[in-house]
């Protein structure tokens, strides 16, 4: 290891790699910053300049900074207009855009940075020493585990729901799933519930739905309530605030700690992913917190915001594990580096870190230098980032409705889904006015067809459900989905015990 270590450091730190991982990481960063422009469209249009370079080192860590860059930037069109364009970036707007509204968009945009630097970097110190010893344990899960995986992941609707919210949340994750079952099935090419409309051949396009749940409504409200701009809300005379207390601080740093390490383990786990980590981490972290502090997340948490943005980074660290080790695509983005990597004949595997040490250890070293670059980057930029807030509301509104229709076409390049994407936002919108939680539906839809997936293939396997007790790591997600489900309703009715005997006494 320490060999290795010496080889990726001076392959990492030569001149050329080091242009190529700032390159990555500037390009990443402000293309990540609009909508619509996840890290998979921005890596496969850089892959034919990846391959022109030649050296594979070089075209990897370029690649690798680009997508680092793209989750690292993606938090921004999320925090400052409620548009997240990545899924994975989705929760850091349920507490990024209320810190916004309340006029803290720099320091919602500081809590980010720190935290997505925190999470990479530790997510990339756990990659350079546990690699190969994570790689045998993503092994152990097949079908069954992750079914109950996406189950844990839904059963973080209980951390979307206000009080007596929860069957509200419920209705709201059910009609997610409905709508992810539309198009061809997973295991079956077949379209269903596509009313004979050619253009749901694919299903709903998972920007279309994004855009719609949570931009274009905001875009609505701007035009209904004119307080909600920044100009006229005050917010343009805080927007240099870039300062985090010495409270928050402490009471930040062991939230990172935690969800770093927990999104890191989710993203070794081929077909996880950032964006189950990013949701996960927010529902736990919501569910462990004291009850005063419960009732702030989705209203502006510090907490709130740096869970995700920390467990989002390090699974994107994680991905790498399944991807350098075992060869297989933690998910989208690195199917396409895959792909990227056979194209510059490079066979990622347990052969890789012997047969190419440079390639291998080059690319974690380069994770480490890019997150330091990417804070360099971002520190300085927020109080400039942040004056799209200064922006008049005659000019915020066509702004954002700008990005919104054209993050919906790019994403499926249809002009059908500018019709699709009018009409769920105008029922987002109804929806919102009628005090339902937007967030559970998109989890709903986000993990839907991995949930189909997964379970198919387990009862095909076990011929039956069976395999929920045939298998015991199974049974112990399922276990702790109940848990997550249960958790808050069990304290919240000991709370209301509590006050009762309170009263009582009084």
């Amino acid at each position: 290891m320490l060999e290795g270590l010496l080889i990726g450091l001076s392959t990492a730190f030569s001149i050329s790699n080091l242009l190529m991982v700032i390159g990555g990481c500037l390009i990443g960063t402000f293309i990540g910053m609009l909508p619509g422009l996840g890290p998979m469209s921005i890596i496969a249009i850089m892959i034919p300049v990846a391959i022109s370079i030649g050296d594979p080192s070089a075209a990897i860590i370029l690649l690798a900074g680009v997508y680092y860059g793209a989750i690292f930037g993606g938090s921004t069109s999320s925090i400052l207009i409620n548009a997240p364009g990545v899924a994975s970036t989705v929760a850091t707007s349920f507490d990024g855009y209320p810190l916004t509204r309340q006029g803290k968009a720099g320091k919602a945009l500081t809590v980010a940075a720190i935290s997505s630097f925190a999470g990479g970097t530790i997510g990339a110190i756990l990659l350079m020493g546990f690699a190969p010893a994570l790689a045998s344990v993503a092994l152990l899960f097949h079908s069954a585990e992750y079914f109950a995986l996406m189950v844990v992941g839904l059963s973080a609707i209980a951390a979307f729901a206000g009080t007596g919210q929860v069957s509200k949340a419920l209705l709201m994750t059910v009609l997610g799933l409905v709508m992810a079952t539309v198009g061809e099935g997973v295991l079956f090419n077949m379209p269903r519930f596509t009313m004979g409309i050619m253009d749901l051949q694919s299903g709903f396009g998972f920007i279309t739905l994004a855009m719609a749940m949570f931009a274009l409504p905001e875009a609505l409200y701007l035009v209904l309530d004119p307080t909600r701009s920044g100009r006229s809300s005050g917010q343009g005379n805080e927007i240099k605030d870039l300062r985090i207390t010495k409270e928050e601080a402490k009471s930040i740093a062991p939230v990172i700690g935690r969800q770093s390490i927990q999104g890191f383990l989710i993203g070794v786990l081929p077909g996880a992913g950032a964006t189950i980590a990013s949701f996960l981490g927010y529902a736990v972290e919501r569910n462990i917190a004291p009850r005063e502090e419960q009732e702030k997340f989705g209203k502006g948490s510090v907490k709130g915001l740096a869970a995700p943005e920390s467990a989002n980074n390090a699974a994107c660290t994680g991905s790498f594990v399944p991807l350098l080790t075992l060869g297989i695509p933690g998910s989208g983005t690195t199917a396409i580096l895959l792909g990227a990597l056979i194209a510059l004949n490079v066979s990622p595997g347990p052969r890789l870190m012997v047969d190419q040490p440079q390639i291998f250890w080059s690319v974690i070293i380069s994770m480490y230098i890019g997150n330091v670059v990417l804070l360099i980057l971002n520190l300085p930029l927020i109080p400039y980032i942040a004056k799209v807030l200064a922006v008049p509301r005659t000019f915020l509104i066509p702004f954002i409705l700008f990005f919104t229709l054209m993050g919906a076409y790019i994403g499926q390049n249809n002009a059908t889904e500018l019709l699709i994407l009018v009409g769920l936002g105008v029922s987002a919108t109804i929806l919102r006015f009628g005090d339902y939680p937007l967030a559970p539906l998109l989890i709903g839809f986000i993990l839907g067809p991995m949930l189909e997936d997964n379970f198919s293939r387990a009862m095909q396997l076990y011929d039956g459900i069976g395999f929920i007790w045939e298998r015991p790591m199974t049974l112990g997600l399922l276990a702790l989905a109940l848990a997550l489900i249960f958790l808050p309703s069990y304290r919240a009715s000991r709370a209301r015990l509590k006050a009762q005997g309170v009263a009582e006494g009084d």
